[in-house]
């Protein structure tokens, strides 16, 4: 890959190593009310959208979820994360190359801001992306381009001359639909559904966040 002008994340599970104890409290969450499901139905079919969308979507599935189930989980999601939540291994590195590249970086997620300020502000992250952007905030969240077409923006940088770093495929079908090159963050190898996602949309997969450098020519 020819070296990016800027370098574009996703936040959960790209840079914070947060989606284990939050897949464990959705499927807590769909168990007690009456859709038990396995970790492997989750990633497949209701991971990489907004807890709103994924209400919607258990709801239909049989899930009897109160009304105010989204406030409700967000609230034990905060809590949660803010009892401490670790980096992805090598992410820390990752981002001090990028500064000694002069080479800017932002973040586009669709989780919210106040999660972002509660995982990237426990290990005093937030400051060093040009922008920490969130799709529901803007109104429109992947798989819609937007957000990653603010976070090159944010960067001074046009779109195709990014890269988005990605784990989940609505996050590259963003990153596709904005014209900007994505590279799939699969740590866990290449056979969860989620890797395979991002396979059939053709996008490559690397597994350790230390070779990142390397695959973006640095």
């Amino acid at each position: 890959m020819t070296r990016p002008a800027a370098v574009l994340f996703d936040c959960d599970g790209v840079i914070v190593d947060s989606e284990g104890p939050t897949y464990a409290l959705f499927l807590e969450e769909f168990a007690a009310h009456g859709l038990p499901m396995t970790l492997e139905r989750l990633e497949a079919e209701f991971i990489g959208s907004t807890v709103e969308t994924v209400a919607v979507r258990a709801r239909a599935a049989g899930a009897t979820l109160p009304e105010t189930w989204v406030g409700d989980f967000y609230q034990r999601m905060y809590a949660m994360l803010a009892a401490g939540v670790p980096l992805v291994e090598g992410a820390v590195e990752v981002l001090d190359r990028l500064d000694r590249e002069g080479i800017p970086y932002a973040m586009g997620s669709n989780g919210s801001l106040e999660k972002m300020e509660i995982t990237l502000g426990q290990h005093g992250l937030k400051g060093r992306f040009r922008a920490v952007l969130s799709g529901q905030a803007i109104g429109r969240p992947k798989p819609a381009p937007d957000v990653y077409l603010a976070a090159a923006a944010a960067c001074g940088v046009e779109p195709a001359a990014c890269v988005v770093v990605e784990d989940s495929a609505s996050g590259a079908r963003a990153a596709l639909a904005a014209g900007i090159p994505c590279l799939g963050f699969a740590a866990h190898g290449p056979e969860t559904p989620t890797a395979r996602q991002l396979t059939a949309l053709g996008v490559p997969l690397f597994h350790r966040m230390e070779d990142l450098p390397r695959l973006i020519g640095l």
